[in-house]
């Protein structure tokens, strides 16, 4: 194989480096890819695929894009799940001793992308870091685009809250250890979120601590809560260690971690986050249609982020929620000042975003005039703060906000009005900055006005009416004689550049004009360079003083946008307390309402810890119980991080978590059954509940047999119901109506039921709630309107008949046979959880003893196994049976 290049051995000594990225190697105007790189990049990016070499030498497949674009491709790359090293020349070519040289001066993954145009303006982009350490679990999670910083401890015992916290922040990137990558981890996570893992390297704790020090520039991790913190001190220090070595800059703006644990908020499992449809709805998993399209109003990217994080982390602290709940009423009470906040807010630019590219050197001077506008508008923000003086947050708010005068005035007299995107070919620096700049542009004015000048006064020299004056970059300035008129060249002329029409000529004293502008130029673009970057570094100087401006920023636009929320839709302010009572009166669905084109039919809801705990509602399908139920979980979520509620009242006693068991399907990613997805969700309500929860059940048992599911709901009722187990406040929806007889048993279970019209023209859903159980389940009705032919349904009714009459002739047999009265039938012999399904069995058939043949064929049914139309056809198969033997006695 014949010898590689120079160049071709300097980008394989590269890329052994970084062999698990695609390397955008930089020759002149483009970023060019080569090997297997190329072929990805083609294949993803629909490029061009040629080779490199064909004449001689290895041959080597090749692909490239414009530099000035590369953000495009780059982007379509990471969106794909892959790394990108950039690949840069280091070395001046002009200065260079053969090839020159180059190195990857940042590494672009999912976690750590900063540009605008591959991130979301309302959504962080989290690169999170899971570390087990002894029996803890480290979590940590930072957006370098806007320098959050979080990090958190949990016991091994919680690793469910792991997920949760996951499926929370929704992280583009995650680092795991080696042995969870490939295990436990992996598929947990992918159940979650697609994201790429990168395997975490092995380093010591001593490592990790050291990294932080030299980070914060700190003796001692005591000032960020974490010194006796070991695994969150590793995942942390991960997380440092792997931006370090991949974006290879200054991180100045990462200058503070935040420890949060999560006893601070509202727990909300997976779970729960999808069914109740906080930030995206289940099926198209867009914002449209969810809690998060209904409350933000924000008219700030920063206040679009905090929106988010305050609807995924309700507070349990009434203080705090009391304190943003006299915020936002004291906003929707007084609408003109709302609005002059609003308009104040309006327009303001991603301060976090801006200062993250500041401080990695890579903002040009069309950044630093969005910085500039923004701080024009912090004095209105004050000014509107400041009119508000009843609430402790606004004031505070109000007293804390830098408008950092000092900072706007030095853009202002620094910077030009529009400049170029571009930094180093000038036009960026204002007149009357630097008294250097304005003498050499001073002189490059004089000299471009000679060489205009000049045009006109040769002309009237040599008598050459067309005589013209040019530039070029090669050439310089030139004076052009068309040949018909090279007989009235003066002698002073020199020839330069021969053309087809004409000729081209110098003199000595255009080239020394030309040498003064020239150099005059490429001094001022220099210099206006220097300048610009002196600016920037002031900016950078000014990091803290400027995130927390916009934070201020970020926080009044929430309470703004709930506010206007709450007068838009007509919300009222919840009262909170310690109590264990949730008292919802007229009480609405947020999202739904603002769906319907007809009026949303409100209903109240009384839930405590005592005669009204556990709340049965039966009724049929379509009639809004899944509706009802998941409002109730919204007004309280929505009151708890503290905005106002769609009711006409609301009394919230404070509810550390929600749970909710909302339908289910195979996952079959870990081969799990729809029946096993729905007792796993069950298990961890029972296992992790608490008498402060609210638990949401739309349906239990549903995925198994009959006699199976309805003893499987009547124990789990009896375990939630039960204050020495749970004891927490519930609201269980149900087909199965014999549970509705938990009332007479048990205290603290009500029965409600969705009220129903039913006339001439068919059955009316009323989607009124109302004490009492439901009579009808319907079913067949919504068949019908569902569209199933007329003759299914009727054969549906016939059959309906069938099974309700045997169901009646079971239960006479067993009173008679047994002398158990309907209540015993059903409290013993169907659905007492410390009975087994074997017992079931026996005593259901001992209800045939009379006829050993039929009593056999039902011993040796495998009835656990059949469907249900073959378990219709098998008892339908009996009663032709029985019928016989009566007609014969």
């Amino acid at each position: 194989m014949a010898e590689l290049t120079p160049m071709m051995k300097q980008y394989k000594s590269i890329k052994k480096k970084y062999q698990d990225s695609i390397l955008f190697y930089r020759l002149g105007d483009f970023y060019e890819m080569f090997f297997e790189d190329a072929e990805i990049a083609a294949r993803i990016l629909d490029l061009a695929l040629t080779a490199r070499n064909k004449g001689g030498g290895e041959k080597a497949a090749m692909a490239g894009v414009p530099y000035h674009s590369a953000d495009t491709y780059i982007a379509k790359l990471i969106k794909n799940g892959y790394k990108v090293a950039i690949c840069e020349q280091i070395e001046d070519p002009d200065e260079a001793s053969g090839i020159v040289e180059r190195d990857v001066i940042r590494v672009i993954t999912p976690g750590t992308v900063i540009e605008n145009d591959m991130l979301e303006d309302k959504n962080n982009n989290f690169l999170a870091a899971a570390v087990y350490y002894e029996d803890t679990i480290g979590f940590s999670y930072i957006d370098i685009s806007t320098g959050d910083f979080y990090v958190t401890e949990l016991f091994k015992t919680q690793s469910s809250k792991l997920w949760d916290e996951i499926d929370r922040i929704r992280p583009a990137e995650i680092i795991v250890e080696e042995d969870l990558a490939d295990g436990e981890f992996l598929n947990n996570y992918q159940q979650v979120n697609k994201i790429l893992i990168n395997k975490r390297e092995i380093f010591n704790l001593k490592k990790s601590y050291e990294i932080l020090q030299k980070h914060f520039k700190i003796q001692s991790l005591i000032g960020f809560g974490i010194e006796d913190m070991p695994a969150a001190i590793a995942a942390a220090g991960e997380i440092l260690h792997f931006i370090n070595n991949t974006q290879k800059r200054s991180l100045k703006h990462l200058d503070k971690i935040s420890l949060y644990t999560l006893n601070n908020y509202m727990v909300l499992d997976t779970a729960t986050r999808k069914n109740l449809e906080l930030t995206s709805t289940i099926r198209s998993h867009r914002k449209n249609g969810s809690l998060l399209d209904v409350l933000d109003k924000t008219v700030t990217s920063m206040g679009g982020r905090l929106i988010r994080k305050w609807i995924n982390q309700p507070l349990i602290n009434k203080e705090e929620i009391d304190r943003r709940l006299e915020a936002v009423e004291e906003l929707k009470d007084n609408f003109i000042f709302l609005q002059k906040l609003r308009d104040a807010l309006d327009g303001v630019y991603d301060l976090e975003r801006i200062l993250t590219k500041v401080t990695y050197g890579s903002a040009n001077a069309r950044d630093l005039t969005a910085l500039r506008y923004s701080l024009t508008k912090l004095p209105f923000i004050f000014e509107a703060l400041s009119l508000f003086e009843d609430s402790h947050l606004l004031s505070g708010l109000c007293d804390e906000i830098d408008t950092l005068d000092d900072l706007g005035e030095l853009l202002t007299k620094a910077l030009v009005e529009e400049p170029p995107t571009t930094v180093r070919e000038g036009g960026i620096i204002e007149k009357g900055f630097n008294e250097e700049l304005d003498q050499l542009r001073t002189m490059c004015g004089e000299g471009k006005d000679w060489i205009t000048n000049l045009q006109k006064s040769e002309r009237e020299r040599t008598g050459i009416s067309s005589l013209k004056v040019g530039f070029n970059k090669v050439f310089g300035y030139y004076l052009e004689v068309t040949k018909a008129n090279l007989d009235k060249v003066p002698d002073d002329y020199t020839r330069k550049q021969t053309l087809a029409n004409s000729e081209r000529y110098i003199t000595p004293e255009l080239k020394e004009k030309e040498a003064m502008i020239l150099g005059a130029e490429d001094k001022i673009n220099d210099l206006e360079y220097r300048l610009f970057v002196s600016v920037r570094d002031k900016v950078a100087d000014n990091i803290q003083r400027i995130k927390k401006s916009a934070g201020i920023i970020a926080t009044a636009d929430v309470l703004s946008s709930f506010a206007l929320s709450a007068i838009e839709n007509d919300y009222v302010s919840p009262i909170i307390n310690d109590s264990n009572e949730i008292n919802i009166e007229q009480g609405r669905h947020p999202v739904v309402e603002k769906m319907l084109n007809e009026n949303f039919v409100p209903n109240d809801t009384i839930l405590d810890n005592e005669e009204n705990r556990f709340l049965i509602i039966t009724g049929p399908n379509m009639s809004g119980k899944s509706t009802y139920m998941r409002q109730v979980a919204l007004i309280v979520l929505m009151a708890q991080i503290g905005s106002f509620v769609p009711a006409s009242k609301a009394v919230i006693g404070l509810v550390d978590r929600i749970f909710t068991r909302v339908g289910a399907s195979d996952d079959l990613t870990t081969g799990q059954s729809t029946f096993m997805v729905e007792m796993n969700e069950v298990a961890n309500i029972v296992n992790n509940a608490s008498q402060k929860s609210l638990i949401i059940l739309d349906e239990v048992g549903r995925g198994t047999s009959t006699y199976d599911g309805l003893s499987i709901a009547w124990a789990v009722s009896q375990y939630i119901n039960d204050p020495r187990e749970i004891g927490a406040r519930s609201l269980f929806a149900t087909h199965y109506h014999e549970l509705t007889r938990l009332e007479e048993e048990f205290n603290g279970i009500k029965n409600y039921s969705v009220l129903v019209e039913e006339d001439n023209s068919g059955v009316h859903f009323l989607h009124k709630i109302v004490q009492g159980k439901a009579n009808e389940s319907y079913g067949i009705e919504v068949a019908r309107l569902a569209g199933l032919p007329d003759e299914l349904i009727n054969n549906a009714r016939q059959i309906l008949k069938q099974l309700e009459q045997n169901d009646n002739e079971i239960k006479e047999v067993a009173v008679s046979g047994e002398d158990l009265t309907e209540t015993n039938l059903n409290k013993e012999n169907m659905v007492i959880s410390n009975n087994t399904v074997q017992e079931i069995d026996r005593k259901q058939l001992s209800l045939f003893e009379s006829n050993k043949l039929i009593c056999e064929k039902i011993k040796e049914k495998e009835i656990i196994n059949l469907t249900p139309l073959e378990a219709l056809n098998f008892l339908y198969e009996l009663q032709q049976e029985v019928k016989e033997i009566n007609d014969q006695n």
